[in-house]
């Protein structure tokens, strides 16, 4: 375990293994604003708002990481930040124009980035079982050179609870932009002497959310959580959530550069939930996105009117259940068993057509002699579960597919687009 340090510049120009290991395995993702990614999704993805070329991303990434593994400090960081602004001729953006716009925007990224590794990298530390024994509660520790404090902040300072207190859930430092914050642990010992000083228990309404920011009371919009405590999540829960919100151009550019990374994770999810309906044979309403529309097909779409509200595009289990009930008893025009279990993959794999006639989007698949046909009914307003939580949305869904002569897609009716 790292020693205690007072020193405001701890993390932030001393080199930190856990913390640099935090930074290192986010997947940068564009975004348009800054609270397009909020709260845990912190914990996988580097952001910064505006930011939503795959280079450009790549490279604040790196020059973040760099502060951290170098311990440059801000200066160094701005220096960086100024030569990527000019590399990429990245306009439009937050404080450009000046120059104390660009050292705002510059020391923003700089110290939210470095600060909430570096709680990462603490609270990686104060989880270990073996700390955990030792230092069974945490302290929360206002820092003494902050020139304005916050009263919530500083009326925080030396409370001292149980490491599973579900306090540390949503007020673990930073809690907010510009926030010193840190917390250190302590001993069981240390833990009851403050609970005997009066700083054993949150101050009462610790927990009521403000409506203006959707956080708890003190903490700034999208720092209510405990960064660190997410970094096991899949990437795929936040990738499905933002690929929605996305302009269906972005969504597709965004999903080539992380294709890489996350393909064997979605078609995993995939496979798990498909062989859960296979065995029971029944349908519980869930939705799961199995493939994401490639940007030259996004754009073959617009040019003939077809314009999609995102990328996504999503299977249910009502209309897999309905394919796999078809199979039995139209085993001559049903797909395999097989496609339908290796969906996303096949997906990738497929030859994408406009029907002219429907505005469906078909994906033709090659089984040899003949065609596998997949129906994607676009902008498709559905409801069901998704990602857990019953809701409705507008995206594109696989709704039917079959085996067809090959010639079947050589019709008028059917657009070749490009892939």
């Amino acid at each position: 375990m790292a020693t205690q340090s007072s020193g405001l510049n701890v993390g932030f120009g001393t080199p930190f293994q856990a913390q640099i290991d935090f930074l290192r395995n986010k997947l940068a993702l564009p975004t348009k604003a800054w609270d397009e990614i909020q709260n845990a999704a912190h914990d996988r993805a580097f952001v910064v708002a505006g930011a939503a070329k795959a280079d450009l991303l790549a490279d604040l990434h790196q020059a973040v990481i760099d502060s951290a593994t170098n311990g440059g400090g801000l200066k160094a960081f701005q220096k960086d930040f100024k030569a990527i602004v000019a590399k990429h001729g990245w306009t439009g953006w937050t404080g450009e124009g000046t120059a104390e716009g660009e050292a705002w925007r510059s020391r923003i990224i700089y110290q939210t980035n470095m600060a909430t590794s570096y709680a990462a990298g603490r609270y990686q530390q104060m989880t270990d079982p073996e700390v955990l024994k030792l230092h069974p509660y945490w302290r929360y520790l206002h820092s003494d050179g902050v020139l304005h404090p916050r009263p919530m902040h500083l009326a925080w300072h030396g409370l001292t609870l149980p490491a599973d207190h579900p306090f540390w859930e949503t007020h673990f430092p930073p809690n907010g932009w510009g926030c010193q914050c840190r917390i250190t642990s302590v001993t069981r010992k240390e833990g009851e002497a403050s609970a005997a000083a009066g700083l054993g228990d949150p101050p009462e309404g610790w927990d009521q959310v403000d409506p203006k920011t959707g956080a708890e009371v003190g903490i700034d919009k999208g720092f209510g959580y405990t960064p660190g405590a997410n970094v096991k999540k899949p990437l795929q829960d936040f990738i499905d959530s933002k690929l929605i919100s996305l302009d269906a151009p972005l969504g597709a550019e965004m999903w080539e550069v992380l294709k890489p990374t996350l393909m064997q994770e979605r078609l995993a999810t995939w496979q798990a939930a498909f062989d859960a309906t296979r065995l029971a044979m029944q349908a519980g309403g869930n939705s799961l996105m199995v493939h994401t529309v490639a940007p030259n097909t996004v754009a073959a779409l617009a040019a003939n009117n077809v314009v999609l509200e995102n990328a996504a595009v999503w299977m249910r289990d009502t209309e897999l259940l309905h394919a796999l009930r078809d199979a039995k008893t139209a085993r001559g025009a049903a797909l395999p068993d097989g496609v339908w279990r290796d969906l996303p993959t096949e997906l990738e794999a497929a030859t994408p057509y406009l029907d002219t006639q429907d505005m469906a989007l078909i994906y033709a698949i090659d089984l040899g002699e003949r065609a596998g046909k997949l129906v994607i009914r676009v902008n498709f307003n559905a409801k069901g579960q998704f990602d857990g939580v019953r809701a409705k949305i507008v995206s594109n869904f696989v709704l039917t597919g079959g085996q067809v002569d090959k010639f079947n897609l050589q019709e008028a009716k059917y657009l070749l687009l490009k892939k």
